[in-house]
């Protein structure tokens, strides 16, 4: 089921979507909508992020290099 919510944003934001919309030719809704799925998806990666660091750290890995040197396919 799809749910439809009123939005107020600030004057700036909506002439930067507005603007974006023009030039992406997408519908409003189409925008806003793949902009939240995105920002829901990178505060889920970032939440999961948080969580593995202390156990990255103990293994020694810390940073997105040892991450793929680490998870590297040979």
């Amino acid at each position: 089921m799809k749910n439809a919510i009123t939005v107020r944003l600030p004057k700036g934001l909506s002439k930067d979507l507005e603007a974006l919309r023009k030039e992406t030719k997408l519908p409003m809704s189409a925008l806003v909508r793949d902009s939240l799925e995105k920002y829901v998806a990178l505060s889920k990666f970032e939440h999961l992020r948080e969580k593995a660091l202390p156990y990255g750290a103990k293994a020694g890995i810390v940073t997105d290099e040892d991450v793929f040197r680490t998870f590297k396919r040979k």
